[in-house]
C-alpha cells in the first residue's frame, strides 16, 4: 500500500470516530449505570441491608433529575451523521428535557410508593424490584431524545420489557401473573406489528432518521406511496398500544389491578409518556407530509378512547373489589383521549398544537400520580381497595381526604384544581383552532360525563361513615378482611411525601397554571 493510499484509508476511518457529548446523554445513561449497580450490589448485600437499595435508586434517580438542568438550554446533540452533522440519533431539545422530567420524576415518586411494599416477608423481592424500575425508566428516559426509528423501538422496548416483569413480580399471585402475560402478548403483538410499518417506511425511503425521512417521504415513487401510507399507519400501532388508545386499550384494567400498585402508577403516567412521546416524533418531526393519513386516524383514536374510558368508569361498582384501581384504570384511558386531541390538531394546524398535550400531560403526571400514591396508603388497611372504602377517609385522615378531593377535581377539571381546568381548555382550544368542530363536542360532551365519577367520588371523602353494617362481599370476590381503621395504622414516611409533593405540585400550578403552558410551549420543535 503506498503512503498516500494508507494516508487516505487513515483519514477514511477518522472520519468514522465522534466524540459522544457524555452530558447530553448523562440522564438516561445515569439511570441505566445504577440500575447495573443494583442489580451487582443485591447479590452481595445480606438481606437486612436490602433497603440500602431502595436509597441507592432513590438517589440515582434523583441525581439524574439534577442532570438536566445543565441541558435547560435544549441545544445538545450527538450520535450524528459524519457526513451532516445536523442528521443525529439523540438530541436534547426541550422537549426532550420536558418529557424526562416527566418520566424521571414519575419513576421517582413510583420509588418513593414502593420502599414500603419491599422485603420484610412482602411478596416483591428488593433486588429484582428496583433493577428493572430503574432500567425501564432508562429506556422511558431515552425514548424522547431519539430521532430515529431504530433508537425509537429500541427505546421503545427497554421501557417496556422489564415492565412485564414489574407487573408478574408478585409471588404465587394469580392475579398478578394474569396481568403480566395479558400485558405481554398484547404488547408484543403492537410491537410486531409497529415492526411492520418501521420496515415498510425503511424500504420506501432508505433511511431510518426521523428528519430525512420527512424529507423523503414527500418523493416517495408512485408505485410505492401506498406501501409508504401502510407504513406510517401501522407505526403508529406500536404508540398507540403504549398511549393506551382504544381499540389498543383492553390491557389496562387488568394489568393495573394485578400490578402491585406503585407500578400501576408508574405505567399510568410513565408508559404513558413513552407512548405520546413516541407518537409525537414519528407525526410530527417524520411523518408530515402524510398527515391526511395520521390525522384523521389520531382524531379518531382521540373521540373512541376518551367515550370508551368514561363510559367503562361510570360502571365501576362501588363494592366491587378493586373498583377504585380499575376507575383509576379506566381514567387513564379517557385521559388519554384527551392527550390525543393536540396531536390530531396538529396534522390539520401544525406543531403549535403539541404545546397543549405536553402541558396536559404534566398535569395529568402529577395528579395521578397523588391520586394512586393515596390508594396506595388506603391499601395498606383495606386491601380490596373498593370505591366504598373511600367512605369518611376525611375522618380518618383528613389532610389525606383534601389531597384525593382535589386531585380528583383536577381530573374533572374543576375549581380548586385550577390546573386541570386550564389543560382542558387548552386542549379544547387546540381542536377548535384546527377546525375540528366536531371533535371539540365529543371531548365537551365527555368531560361532562367525567363529572359525575369524579364528583361521585370526592363526595364519598367527605361523607359520614356507614352506621349499618357494611355488605356482605360477592361470593365471586376474594374474601380478603379489612385490617383495620386508617388512622389506627401509622402511615410510612414515603408515601406521605409522595402525597405532600404530588399536592404542593398541584397547588403551585392551580396558582399559576400559565407557566405549564409556557413551559410546554418552549418543547416546540
Amino acid at each position: 500500500m503506498t503512503v498516500a493510499a494508507a494516508q487516505g484509508a487513515a483519514d477514511s476511518a477518522a472520519s468514522l470516530v465522534q466524540s459522544v457529548d457524555w452530558l447530553a446523554i448523562a440522564p438516561p445513561a445515569l439511570t441505566a449505570a445504577v440500575a447495573l449497580i443494583v442489580l451487582v450490589a443485591d447479590l452481595f448485600v445480606p438481606e437486612r441491608r436490602k433497603p440500602l437499595l431502595g436509597a441507592l435508586s432513590v438517589a440515582g434517580l434523583a441525581a439524574a433529575l439534577l442532570l438536566l438542568l445543565p441541558l435547560r438550554a435544549g441545544d445538545r446533540s450527538t450520535f450524528c451523521l459524519t457526513a451532516d452533522a445536523d442528521v443525529c440519533s439523540y438530541t436534547a431539545d426541550h422537549f426532550t428535557l420536558v418529557i424526562q422530567l416527566l418520566v424521571l420524576g414519575g419513576a421517582l415518586l413510583t420509588a418513593l410508593l414502593s420502599i414500603t411494599e419491599l422485603g420484610g416477608g412482602r411478596k416483591l423481592p428488593p433486588g429484582e424490584f428496583w433493577f428493572l424500575l430503574l432500567s425501564s425508566a432508562a429506556g422511558a428516559a431515552l425514548l424522547p431524545a431519539a430521532r430515529d426509528l431504530a433508537t425509537l423501538v429500541i427505546a421503545l422496548e427497554v421501557a417496556t420489557l422489564p415492565a412485564f416483569a414489574l407487573v408478574g413480580l408478585k409471588r404465587g399471585d394469580r392475579l398478578s401473573s394474569e396481568a403480566a402475560l395479558k400485558f405481554f402478548l398484547s404488547s408484543v403483538t403492537a410491537t410486531a406489528v409497529m415492526l411492520l410499518g418501521v420496515s415498510f417506511v425503511y424500504a420506501t425511503t432508505g433511511t431510518l432518521h426521523l428528519t430525512e425521512i420527512a424529507g423523503r417521504l414527500d418523493d416517495v415513487p408512485g408505485k410505492f406511496e401506498t406501501l409508504a401510507s401502510a407504513g406510517v399507519a401501522l407505526t403508529l400501532v406500536g404508540f398507540a398500544f403504549k398511549a393506551a388508545a382504544a381499540p389498543f386499550h383492553f390491557w389496562v384494567p387488568d394489568t393495573y389491578v394485578g400490578a402491585p400498585l406503585p407500578v400501576a402508577a408508574y405505567l399510568s403516567v410513565v408508559g404513558k409518556a413513552v407512548g405520546f412521546s413516541g407518537l409525537i416524533l414519528v407525526t410530527v418531526i417524520a411523518f408530515p407530509s402524510h398527515s391526511d393519513v395520521w390525522g384523521p386516524a389520531v382524531a379518531v383514536l382521540a373521540a373512541l378512547t376518551m367515550t370508551v374510558g368514561n363510559v367503562a368508569a361510570l360502571r365501576q361498582s362501588a363494592t366491587r373489589a378493586w373498583s377504585a384501581v380499575r376507575l383509576l384504570a379506566w381514567s387513564s384511558v379517557a385521559q388519554a383521549g384527551y392527550l390525543l386531541v393536540p396531536i390530531a390538531a396538529a396534522a390539520y394546524a401544525g406543531t403549535d398544537q403539541i404545546g397543549s398535550t405536553v402541558a396536559y400531560a404534566l398535569m395529568y403526571a402529577v395528579v395521578n400520580l397523588g391520586a394512586f400514591a393515596v390508594a396506595a396508603l388506603v391499601a395498606r388497611t383495606k386491601p380490596l381497595n373498593r370505591l366504598a372504602d373511600y367512605r369518611a377517609l376525611a375522618s380518618e385522615r383528613p389532610l389525606v381526604a383534601l389531597a384525593m378531593g382535589f386531585f380528583l377535581l383536577c381530573l374533572a377539571g374543576l375549581p380548586p384544581g385550577i390546573v386541570g381546568l386550564f389543560a382542558k381548555v387548552t386542549v379544547f382550544s387546540s381542536a377548535v383552532d384546527a377546525g375540528l368542530g366536531w371533535l371539540a363536542v365529543v371531548m365537551a360532551v365527555n368531560v361532562v360525563v367525567a363529572l359525575y365519577y369524579y364528583l361521585q367520588w370526592t363526595a364519598a371523602l367527605f361523607r359520614a361513615p356507614e352506621t349499618a353494617d357494611a355488605p356482605a362481599t360477592p361470593a365471586a370476590e376474594p374474601a380478603i378482611e379489612p385490617v383495620g381503621p386508617l388512622a389506627a395504622h401509622r402511615a410510612p414516611a414515603p408515601v406521605l411525601a409522595a402525597i405532600g409533593l404530588t399536592a404542593a405540585a398541584g397547588v403551585a400550578l392551580s396558582g399559576a397554571p400559565q407557566l405549564v403552558l409556557r413551559f410546554a410551549a418552549e418543547t416546540l420543535f
